[in-house]
């Protein structure tokens, strides 16, 4: 019997045609089914028996679908719809980020704060001198200073400090017994404490500390002068010796004047020195050359005969625009001899560094008739010798300072480049800028008698005065000072008694006056009818000096007084120190100058002026 099989058989469908029921469809139609209510359950799409309409799968579905339904289902959390589990996945990553952003903030900032702390101990903010003004007792002296005051920075703290060589009254073994002893101490700027202080085996002539580059060490160091055999190079940050002349190359002669450094000549990197010496029993004097580095003497003495007669003059080093180098010095008068002979001399031979080897013709034309070694320049009654630069060029002129008369010589030839004559000169001439040419000017004080002084500023380029004034004065006489502002301008300080003319405080109210008082006045070459007084003091004044705090834009004026009413009997020293912006804006008196117009300045206008002026440290061109 042959069966028949239709093709709808095989392809598990039902006949249109014959509606007949087929067992292997509705099979597979079944276990479809059951795969879609068993999803829908799973996907929560039926709630209390019901299926929402939306939700209601079609029965005529492919399997495929409802595998793909079944796979995700499967990925999800139970109880939750699989497109809200795969949100959440999504959202989990992101959601650190801010987190992370804050971290990282947070962390900076702390970071940042422990530098600032750090930075803040480790490396401490300089010091500001916040000391306008302070006076230290130096006790009782003897002979009041020895030598000028120095100015040198010795702690490191940006400021100067003073450097003062007095003659101290120490108490003996015995009781009620003092004897004298020199004295170098050491006051800080910033407020007057004692930084070293040490004793001198002699009486100094100089201490210079400014522009040294000397010795081995590389901190600042001193050079002490004595009166008699004492030479020394000190370290200006604690007072130790560096090195000391042995006095066996003195054994005939003492110091004559404070030494001068030369360019190094024996060729170990140190700049070196040289001193003049006198015969104790002739009339001649002899020069030695001493290495800075070491301090023993390059060779044996150079003599020479001299034969003049007053203050001894030098010696000072003066390079010529060719450069060549010569010593300046004298005894009243002015003569130069050739560094290059001195060292020939000093060390027996004729060959010497190449440095020496120039000779300036002009100045060889000076020597005298029988070929002397001394040029001579200028012949009597020399009371100062400076040597001045002139502007834009290496070389410098020689001004020279009389009793009557101040001298210009240029330089290049020795020639008069302007005189003036003025009477009974007592101070050497100042060098400041007053004019707006950048020409170097000088301030005179001239004794003019009944108990008065002139001051003069004199015009550096023709000679000319410039601005004068008389004003009492009965004490000894004192040098004046300048110091340079930002403007390249100079302001000229000195002393002078009480004056009559009128006054105005820069602070308003009355100052109570005192007679006999010496004041400390400023002159600005802005306000040349004005003088501004600063200060005064009731004892004598024996020194002064001016520094400059140059993180500050400042700048101090230190004072020396004694009580001492006589020489022979001893006084109390006193150092005081005194700020001239602060004293200028706080206790200023402007004083107009007698033969001045009716002031048109007002007290306005300069204190705004000085409220802005600022001081600087440019080297002077001297």
């Amino acid at each position: 019997t042959h069966v028949c099989l239709s093709p709808s058989f095989f392809s598990g469908k039902k006949s249109p045609d014959l509606g007949e029921y087929d067992p292997l469809t509705q099979a597979d139609s079944d276990e479809s089914e059951d795969d879609l209510v068993l999803n829908i359950q799973k996907n929560g799409g039926v709630k209390n028996g019901k299926s929402p309409p939306e939700e209601i799968q079609d029965p005529d579905s492919d399997v495929e679908v409802g595998m793909t339904k079944q796979h995700t289902s499967e990925t999800a959390p139970e109880g939750y719809p699989a497109e809200t589990a795969g949100s959440l996945e999504q959202k989990a990553a992101p959601s650190l980020m801010p987190y992370l952003r804050t971290a990282i903030f947070l962390l900076t900032v702390v970071i940042s704060m422990i530098l600032v702390l750090v930075c803040a101990f480790l490396i401490p903010c300089p010091p500001r001198d916040l000391h306008n003004t302070w006076n230290r007792n130096l006790g009782q002296g003897a002979g009041g200073v020895l030598s000028p005051l120095e100015l040198c920075d010795v702690n490191g703290d940006g400021l100067p400090d003073i450097l003062i060589v007095f003659t101290a009254l120490m108490n003996a073994s015995v009781m009620g017994v003092s004897r004298p002893s020199v004295t170098v101490v050491a006051l800080s700027g910033m407020n007057g404490s004692t930084l070293w202080s040490i004793q001198l085996p002699e009486e100094t002539r100089s201490l210079q500390c400014n522009g040294l580059s000397l010795g081995a060490a590389a901190g600042p160091v001193c050079l002490v002068t004595g009166t008699s055999k004492f030479l020394s190079l000190l370290s200006a940050s604690t007072g130790k010796a560096i090195w000391t002349l042995n006095s066996i190359h003195l054994s005939s002669g003492i110091l004559a004047a404070p030494a001068a450094t030369l360019p190094d000549v024996d060729g170990d990197g140190i700049r070196d020195i040289v001193v003049l010496a006198l015969k104790e029993t002739q009339p001649d004097v002899f020069f030695i050359l001493v290495s800075g580095k070491t301090g023993t003497a390059l060779g044996g003495p150079v003599k020479y005969s001299t034969n003049g007669e007053g203050k001894v003059i030098g010696p000072q080093v003066h390079i010529t625009s060719r450069g060549a180098i010569y010593i300046l010095f004298g005894f009243g008068n002015v003569q130069a001899v050739a560094l290059r002979d001195i060292f020939t001399q000093a060390r027996n031979r004729d060959n010497f560094p190449a440095m020496l080897q120039q000779e300036e013709p002009e100045w060889e034309k000076h020597r005298s008739v029988n070929l002397s070694e001394l040029i001579g320049i200028y012949s009597e009654g020399v009371d100062f010798l400076q040597t001045v630069k002139t502007p834009d060029t290496n070389c410098s002129n020689l001004l020279i300072t009389t009793k009557e008369s101040l001298i210009l010589l240029r330089g290049q030839d020795l020639e008069p480049h302007w005189t003036l004559e003025l009477q009974n000169i007592s101070s050497q001439p100042v060098p400041g800028y007053f004019g707006a040419d950048q020409t170097l000017d000088f301030m005179l004080q001239a004794q003019t008698g009944d108990g008065n002084k002139k001051v003069v500023v004199v015009d550096g380029k023709s000679g000319l005065p410039v601005w004068n004034q008389e004003l009492p004065w009965q004490r000894q006489q004192l040098d004046a000072l300048s110091v340079m502002t930002l403007d390249k301008k100079s302001v000229f300080l000195f002393w002078a008694d009480e004056t009559q003319p009128v006054l105005q405080s820069l602070q308003p109210g009355p100052r109570p006056e005192r007679p006999g008082l010496h004041h400390l006045y400023l002159l600005h070459p802005v306000f040349p009818t004005v003088l501004l007084d600063l200060t005064n003091a009731t004892d004598k004044v024996i020194a002064s000096a001016v520094g400059i705090n140059d993180l500050q834009k400042d700048a101090f004026h230190i004072t020396v007084t004694t009580t001492a009413t006589s020489e022979k009997q001893p006084g109390f020293l006193s150092v005081s120190k005194l700020g001239l912006k602060w004293a200028m804006m706080s206790q200023g008196r402007m004083v107009w100058l007698k033969d001045s117009r009716t002031p048109k300045i007002s007290r306005g206008e300069v204190r705004r002026f000085l409220a802005r002026m600022k001081f600087a440290d440019f080297p002077q061109k001297v």
